[in-house]
């Protein structure tokens, strides 16, 4: 039997298999951050995932950073995201929900009283986002203080409780794609000069005290971090991303935290082999991955799992499509982002006759 059908262990969680559906923005939520009806269906469809992690979740307000994305703030959005696990729970998933703060990469029309976006120092990305009125021209971010810093933590601190609340089995800090951790993270977005800025150390500092404060809330057993060095996305640029990844990861031993979730894409360096040997936790792999190399990848003990990002989305059979070897359906990509049920729920299985 394939090892992607084989049980995997994410913190105290026997997964049924070791495929992973990858956290991918949908934007089916409401202009509070309320996600719909529909974001319980489209879960629950792929709920023979080994392990769903959702789409990325803003832990507070200020971390929204496109138009119709979720939160995890009020009573309204968490009762909206119990539909969602209980619909995966019923089918036999486990489901972790992903935190994802923009930081600069946002704008303030997505923003509460039209705030600027916030970000470890004053520099205006390049690039654009999607707003209520279409793409839109980054900002100069506002530079948080250190006592906003504070709060921007306790924001995941809470956002992680109220997940579990909300009936997950986890969460995950998105520490990659250029967004908030990444931007403290990295050398070209973080031009501090206090203890969260300069060297590596002190740049790694609020990813881990992050990782800590949900790891104190939940339990490090139940918190997960995705990372993507050298991935570049969002105007990031680091000076030296090997010793920056080699550092953090090497500081992430004493979390107990459920696993590291590394996806490259174009990266000239093999991380799988510099960082796995660093963890003790459960080692997922991502990064344009089909069945034959997510086999490969597991047979050879370089990861624990593989994580598929739009097979998933396109096929909400996948682990029996790969169980057969069946065609898989194509990804619709018009409709990622749009309202509605098309491209989202309509997605055949096989034994719709796709």
């Amino acid at each position: 039997m394939s090892s992607l059908f084989n049980p995997a262990q994410v913190g105290p969680y026997t997964l049924s298999n070791s495929l992973v559906m990858a956290p991918m923005t949908r934007s089916r939520a409401d202009d509070a951050g309320v996600p719909s009806d529909l974001v319980a269906t489209y879960y629950s469809q792929r709920a023979s995932a080994g392990l769903i992690i959702t789409e990325g979740v803003f832990p507070v307000a200020l971390g929204k950073g496109y138009v119709r994305t979720p939160g995890i703030e009020t009573a309204e959005q968490v009762s909206a995201w119990r539909k969602v696990s209980d619909a995966v729970h019923a089918r036999g998933g486990r489901i972790f929900m992903q935190l994802m703060h923009c930081g600069r990469i946002s704008h303030p029309s997505l923003l509460p009283e039209g705030a600027q976006p916030v970000a470890p120092s004053a520099i205006k990305p390049a690039g654009q986002t999607w707003t209520a009125q279409g793409l839109q021209d980054f900002v100069t971010p506002h530079e948080l203080s250190v006592v906003e810093v504070a709060e921007t933590i306790e924001g995941y601190r809470q956002a992680a409780r109220l997940a579990i609340e909300a009936g997950f089995d986890g969460v995950e800090l998105h520490a990659a794609s250029g967004y908030l951790p990444e931007q403290f993270l990295s050398s070209g977005s973080n031009q501090r000069t206090d203890e969260y800025g300069g060297s590596v150390a002190n740049r790694a500092r609020f990813v881990l005290e992050v990782l800590a404060a949900m790891a104190t809330e939940i339990g490090g057993e139940r918190v997960g971090i995705k990372i993507s060095p050298e991935m570049n996305f969002n105007d990031i640029v680091d000076d030296n991303p090997r010793k920056t990844y080699t550092y953090l990861v090497e500081q992430l031993r004493g979390l107990n935290l459920a696993y590291l979730h590394v996806a490259l894409f174009g990266a000239k360096v093999d991380y799988h082999a510099i960082l796995k040997p660093l963890f003790s936790g459960s080692y997922l792999i991502g990064g344009g991955l089909n069945q034959q190399s997510a086999e490969a990848l597991l047979a050879e003990g370089r990861a624990d799992a593989a994580v598929f990002g739009s097979a998933f989305l396109a096929n909400p059979d996948l682990p029996e499509r790969f169980r057969q070897h069946a065609v898989l359906n194509a990804p619709d990509k018009d409709s990622f982002y749009s309202p509605g049920p098309q491209g989202y729920i309509d997605y055949p299985t096989l034994s719709e006759g796709a």
